[in-house]
């Protein structure tokens, strides 16, 4: 009933209305969006897309591990198909348009197709990706990388969420049980085209409408543990402490020094830490933080992740505490198809609307899609650069830009 009465948002079809439609589910009081994977918020969306997918004729299902397709038959028998899409997971508190936006933008796109021109030669299906963020759980594109073949139940075994609670429980809640899982990998895949906006600031800056991804960037992401000795703060010589928080702010000043000195594009961030015991009086004895590096170039990014465990190492034996370093993501760089940004960027002329080429520093599933079949990334600006915050807005000229540029694109590879 719930979703019923709120498709009342979309009687426009207008890609700003179906973005704050859609962002209703997990809709937080500040006005950002809480849709972690498997959460009620994440069912009752992908429900609601389930519902409208139905009512524009599309055959729709969701595999087994929640992805949720809708597919617009083609003609031509055992053609491949051209898919497009994005994600329906948020970060915590994050923005209504990340992920969203490319979902709504295909959908329109192809309800503009099929009501212009009819049935297409090759089938064209909108995905919505179970996830995306890596938000509940310490494991990204969950929902990609099992299409790709990627990812397996195996590697979900033993992953928990800041709770406690298992990924595969969290599924089996969520209505897709483990226990009847059928690997969703796909083989019939044309092309993966997706919409998204930038999250970053070049193209507000630019007063372009469309950014050409030639890249994404690689990402490597740890949780660094650093076991020093807990004890009393006022009675402990500071010569004979292991503090863990002090060798830990020395690492992060490290990390982050030698990424601003790095010449060549590379960010790192520490996004997260926490302490044992947590006490204002007391020598923290347990630090953990996590480390995220990006850059372009898969050679420079194992280099400076080498040369900061080394440091570690070396930071290890001179305070004689132990760290340890746990990689949780190993994402590589991916350039993205050459023949379909040249397509992309004629489609884009042809429609007067302006573009430059861009790098990508956040990662996309893209960037998976990339590595299993030919595959374009396009980017309408984000205001002020703004991204994963309630303050993330993209204005409804830009929004509509890229659902025409999409339109035409499909277009171009389905008809």
């Amino acid at each position: 009933m719930a979703i019923e009465s709120k498709s009342t948002f979309i009687i426009n079809n207008k890609a700003e209305d179906m973005v704050k439609w859609l962002s209703s589910f997990g809709l937080s009081p500040d006005g950002g969006v809480n849709r972690l994977l498997y959460s009620s918020a994440w069912g009752e969306a992908q429900k609601a897309l389930e519902h409208k997918m139905k009512n524009d004729g599309l055959a729709v299902h969701f595999d087994s591990v929640g992805n949720l397709f809708g597919r617009l038959e083609g003609s031509e028998a055992k053609a491949d198909t051209v898919l497009t899409g994005s994600h329906i997971d948020t970060v915590a508190d994050g923005g209504r348009y990340d992920g969203v936006y490319g979902i709504v933008a295909s959908l329109l796109a192809v309800e503009r197709l099929k009501a212009t021109y009819g049935t297409p030669k090759k089938p064209i299906e909108v995905v919505s990706l179970c996830e995306e963020e890596g938000s509940r759980f310490p494991m990204t594109f969950w929902g990609s990388r099992n299409i790709t073949g990627r990812y397996t139940l195996k590697d979900a075994k033993n992953v928990t969420d800041a709770k406690g609670v298992p990924l595969l429980s969290a599924m089996r809640e969520a209505g897709f049980d483990p226990a009847y899982y059928q690997s969703p990998m796909r083989q019939d895949i044309d092309c993966f085209i997706e919409l998204h906006i930038e999250q970053g600031i070049v193209l507000d800056r630019s007063g372009r409408s469309l950014g050409l991804v030639s890249h994404i960037v690689g990402q490597r992401r740890f949780t660094i543990n650093i076991s020093g000795e807990s004890n009393h703060a006022g009675t402990t010589p500071m010569p004979l402490r292991k503090d863990a928080m002090s060798i830990a702010s020395h690492l992060i000043d490290y990390v982050t020094t030698e990424a601003r000195n790095d010449e060549s594009d590379l960010v790192a961030t520490v996004g997260k830490i926490t302490a044992q015991p947590n006490t204002p009086n007391v020598i923290a004895g347990e630090v953990e933080f996590t480390l995220d590096v990006r850059h372009h170039e898969e050679k420079h990014l194992k280099q400076f992740c080498d040369r900061f465990h080394d440091y570690i190492q070396l930071t290890a034996s001179e305070n004689q505490v132990s760290i340890s370093s746990s990689q949780w993501l190993n994402a590589s760089p991916v350039q993205m198809d050459a023949s379909l940004m040249d397509l992309s960027k004629a489609t884009a002329q042809d429609n007067n609307i302006p573009f430059q080429p861009l790098i990508s520093g956040a990662g996309h599933d893209a960037q998976v899609f990339g590595t299993h079949c030919p595959t374009a990334l396009l980017f309408v600006p984000s205001q002020q650069g703004i991204s994963h915050s309630p303050k993330e807005f993209t204005k409804a000229e830009d929004l509509e830009n890229g659902v025409d540029l999409l339109t035409d694109l499909l277009y171009k590879l389905a008809y």
